[in-house]
């Protein structure tokens, strides 16, 4: 599966406005990046592709 850049930008301001509105701190946002790193090395990687895709498909109409 390929991420589309507007996809990244979205999640991106998500997380900034977590950041900036919700008090979220910085070592949590590293600690997310991390998992998010970790998770795409392990086997779970193949099915949160697939869901990812899924729901992209069901929120674009494709």
């Amino acid at each position: 599966m390929s991420i589309s850049i507007p996809l990244v930008v979205i999640i991106g301001v998500l997380v900034w406005a977590a950041w900036r509105f919700m008090g979220l701190r910085t070592w949590q946002v590293v600690l997310c990046l991390l998992l998010g790193f970790l998770l795409a090395a392990t086997s779970a990687a193949p099915e949160i592709s697939r869901i990812l895709t899924s729901i992209t498909g069901l929120l674009t109409g494709r």
